[in-house]
């Protein structure tokens, strides 16, 4: 189950909103992704958790997703406990990923934030030989990403590094997009919420033309790191 590349989100929908075009990127370029959501996201205004599945599978189709599981952790009320840093110790240890993508470090949505430590923490707590998990019967061995880079979200974060999602953004929006009730829709009756706006719908598109302008390219998406970055070369880099 090894995958080069691991994306949680604290919800359904938020890998695809804050690193969507990247995940298509990579997988296009031949990295394995997987992602956990850690909630059903079964405390939104719209939908309901059984639409919300449905919804993230027709995502990760778009994608090209290895895998994608869900935690069920329970929406809102997110915490970093032992119990829920295990939990997320077993899939990393699980899927051995070189890099993690987790939630923003500072969101308007609380469980952003709380799920950006969690899992943080959850990846520091992967390498440590004596915390012992199981997995299919079968003891885990230790495992520890070499990188975890932290997707922007709401909030206007300044990213510590861009990625060029330019031949990617149409994919990136198809993806945001399979959450048909979440998004704006002028026939919905649902209640309006920050995130089903037309403004919202258009922010995906000039946020990424923004941080492109930036850079040098059409469109990016940006992360914050935790740790500083060190190039062996400059291929691949715009200058």
């Amino acid at each position: 189950m090894k995958v080069d590349i691991l994306a949680i989100g604290a919800h359904p929908d938020d890998v695809e909103l804050g690193c969507g075009g990247t995940l298509a990127k990579l997988i296009a370029e031949g990295k394995t992704v997987a992602v956990v959501d850690l909630t059903q996201g079964e405390l939104g205004t719209r939908g309901t958790n059984i639409t919300r599945a449905a919804e993230a599978a027709e995502a990760s189709k778009i994608l090209g997703l290895s895998t994608r599981e869900n935690l069920k952790f329970p929406d809102g009320f997110i915490l970093n406990t032992q119990e829920y840093q295990l939990e997320i110790v077993k899939k990393i240890r699980k899927h051995q990923p070189e890099i993690v993508f987790a939630n923003a470090i500072e969101d308007r949505h609380p469980d952003h934030a709380k799920a950006a430590k969690l899992v943080s923490d959850a990846c520091f707590l992967a390498g440590l030989v004596k915390i012992e998990t199981e997995s299919g019967g079968e003891k885990q061995t230790q495992w520890r990403p070499k990188h975890v880079f932290h997707y922007i979200q709401w909030k206007n974060i300044e990213p510590d590094f861009v990625v060029d999602i330019s031949a990617y953004m149409e994919k990136k929006i198809e993806a945001c997009l399979a959450y048909k009730t979440q998004f704006y829709d002028p026939k919905s009756t649902e209640p309006v919420t920050p995130i089903a706006t037309k403004d919202f719908l258009e922010s995906l598109t000039y946020r990424a033309q923004d941080l492109g302008r930036l850079s040098g390219v059409d469109f990016a998406e940006g992360f914050t790191t935790e740790k500083l970055l060190a190039f062996k070369n400059f291929d691949g880099i715009i200058l």
